[in-house]
């Protein structure tokens, strides 16, 4: 029997890479529905292929011309948030990856897991914002959290039958494209040269969080709460090879790594079928011609925001959601060019400094935190 799919955010690089695998496996993959932001047309073409029964363009205005374009289709079409978290929960549903970009995601993930639904989780913010939520209501759910980045699925594949006397996880980073730029050259940074990055492919807005090593930072948030590892026994390694996506050290001083080469697709499929693995037909990683391995410490005075994530875990409450919402702010902010590089960690720690500390925050306080924080790191904008 088939696997049923709720893509959620099916046209960003993760949604695009998923489908590739279900077109690789038509026959143990379905796709129940399809949901973007804005991309209306590529949600239109990926519509006429996959026949979901449902498809959801979040933003309304753009509502009728998906409607017009599938109107022989069988294929019912819905706009706006409310959509978005009613397809999270439909019955005909089995999995739902949760690929939005951003604060967007945790309500429909937070709907998804109450319904029963398995999660594909590409969304780490749904972590870093209510990690401690999130993770109880998929235990009291019977839920699988299954990780789709990278780093995080390498860790679940490193723990596969081996989940007692965890030392510590590491996690490697690439260093992103600004790994051996200066201080003063960092004052310089385009979004051009932000966007180049090294070794993945992936949306604007998490290749600027890989540049200032903030995606770094959510990873070990998310982390901590995927696999209840403690912050102080998360490290992180640079590899800038990005071969090895990251390792586990047990208590006898053993360390295994998930090696391989960047693709996306490999974590995407082995959440979708775990626990089974399927064939990939991508390239294969070949030793003798890699070059060898490097290792760095990341330089937290450089790149402070990974500092700055490693202060808002250890501070707890409401702090990550603060975290979040600010980055969220000034990495738009940097994009279209009205802030600096360096602009962004010092409008994040602004806001973490100056948004309410909320110790014990329910679902309500986190919406409250988020629209908060982004008011606040809108004016640090303007002064800018």
């Amino acid at each position: 029997m088939k696997k049923r799919l709720v893509l959620l955010g099916s046209t960003g690089s993760i949604g695009t890479q998923a489908l590739d695998v279900v077109r690789a496996h038509s026959d143990r993959f379905e796709v129940v529905a399809l949901t973007a932001n804005n991309s209306v047309d590529l949600l239109i073409l990926q519509a006429i292929e996959f026949l979901p029964k449902v498809v959801v363009i979040a933003n309304e205005l753009k509502y009728q011309k998906v409607k017009d374009a599938l109107t022989a289709m069988p294929i019912e079409v819905l706009a706006g948030e409310e959509a978005l978290r009613a397809v999270a929960t439909m019955p005909e549903a089995d999995m739902v990856l949760t690929a939005m970009v951003g604060f967007s995601g945790l309500l429909p993930t937070i709907d998804a897991i109450k319904a029963g639904k398995h999660i594909a989780l590409a969304n780490k913010e749904t972590l870093v914002v209510a990690g401690e939520i999130v993770t109880e209501l998929a235990r009291k759910h019977g839920v699988k959290l299954l990780p789709v980045d990278s780093e995080h699925s390498a860790i679940f594949q490193c723990l596969m039958g081996e989940t007692d006397g965890v030392e510590k996880l590491i996690l490697t980073a690439s260093g992103g494209p600004f790994r051996s730029w200066k201080a003063e050259e960092l004052k310089k940074v385009t979004r051009a040269d932000a966007l180049k990055h090294p070794n993945w492919c992936m949306g604007n807005k998490i290749t600027i969080d890989s540049a200032t090593l903030m995606n770094k930072g959510f990873e070990v948030i998310e982390a901590r709460w995927l696999f209840g590892i403690e912050a102080d026994r998360i490290d992180v390694v640079v590899h800038p090879q990005s071969i090895i996506h990251s390792m586990v050290q047990f208590v006898d001083g053993s360390i295994k790594a998930q090696l391989g080469i960047p693709d996306m697709k490999l974590p995407i499929q082995l959440a979708f079928a775990y626990p089974e693995r399927l064939s990939l037909g991508s390239d294969r990683f070949d030793f003798f011609a890699c070059g060898g391995f490097t290792f760095e410490k990341p330089d937290l005075l450089r790149f402070p925001c990974l500092r700055l994530a490693y202060e808002a875990l250890d501070k707890g409450g409401n702090s990550s959601c603060i975290l979040n919402a600010a980055n969220e702010i000034a990495v738009q902010a940097f994009l279209e060019e009205k802030i600096h590089f360096l602009d962004i960690p010092r409008i994040v720690e602004q806001s973490l400094h100056q948004i309410e500390f909320v110790k014990n925050p329910s679902i309500d306080d986190y919406c409250l935190t988020d629209a908060e924080t982004r008011a606040f790191a809108l004016t640090c904008i303007t002064k800018n």
